[in-house]
């Protein structure tokens, strides 16, 4: 199927509010199933977050009734099909899947209705979520006769332990907004008509008040702590800090502080 530039520009839309960059999931008519023309497109856009330096932190949301249902069933119809002619590994993608991980900025994920399968993990690679109540989270996956895709193995227990884990991955049942704030999956519930601007107070929160620099360092920390013991973490903490001191920002942090004002932080060096 040919798409044309247009279309699949129109997959993802782009908002500014001051400091904060608002991606919006548009195809509400699949409640925003993932298709590569989409992935491309995200993809895309936070690359350019990452190198303008007015954007200081994105907010990830869907159009419609849904955040993200998961995979298009048209798309994974042609995967399974695919791979009964394949002989041998899944080819490697030009960026992995799990790219928004590796984003310096925040990324912080408005779920506004069903994150299902792949939808749920684009969630879960966001680092903050705030939902509707009635959002569906489902991992979807064994009841459509899959695994555990795209890391969610890795992540989900990491954020809500492993017995709640095996439980959302074995069974695919559906949580909804309040069992998942209680479960850990997302950090705030808010009524639907005020998500969207709820995440979007928060990241220009973000923006106004912490350093680009430390939010980046701090984010690389986080992942890198997950896989070490308490001494490695804290050395590695040990091992920065000397540089932490001689940035600008630590001396805009205090200034900022001890005459009462918000911080004129520095953005973030281009790649």
């Amino acid at each position: 199927m040919t798409v044309s530039i247009r279309t699949a520009q129109s997959t993802v839309l782009p908002e500014r509010r001051g400091p904060v960059l608002v991606l919006t999931l548009n195809r509400p008519d699949r409640l925003n199933a993932w298709t590569d023309e989409l992935e491309a497109r995200y993809f895309g856009l936070l690359d350019e977050a990452e190198a303008d330096p007015g954007v200081r932190a994105i907010v990830l949301t869907g159009a419609g009734r849904g955040f993200c249902a998961g995979a298009d069933m048209d798309d994974l119809q042609q995967a399974g099909a695919a791979a009964e002619l394949m002989d041998g590994p899944v080819p490697k993608r030009e960026r992995p899947r799990w790219f928004p991980l590796t984003l310096r900025k925040p990324l912080i994920a408005a779920v506004n209705g069903a994150a299902a399968g792949l939808g749920l993990v684009e969630a879960l690679y966001c680092d903050i979520r705030l939902s509707t109540p009635d959002a569906k989270f489902t991992t979807a996956f064994a009841r459509r006769g899959l695994i555990a895709e795209y890391g969610i193995a890795w992540l989900l227990p990491r954020l809500i332990g492993q017995s709640r884990a095996m439980d959302l991955l074995l069974s695919g049942r559906v949580v909804r907004g309040t069992e998942a704030y209680e479960m850990g999956l997302v950090n705030k519930v808010v009524e639907a008509d005020q998500l969207l601007d709820a995440a979007v107070e928060y990241a220009t929160e973000l923006a106004a008040w912490s350093s680009p620099a430390s939010m980046s360092i701090m984010k690389r920390q986080v992942l890198q702590a997950l896989d070490t013991d308490f001494v490695t973490a804290a050395d590695a903490a040990d091992a920065l800090m000397p540089e932490a001191f001689r940035r600008p920002d630590a001396t805009e942090g205090v200034a900022s502080y001890l005459e009462g004002r918000a911080p004129a932080f520095r953005p973030l060096d281009p790649k």
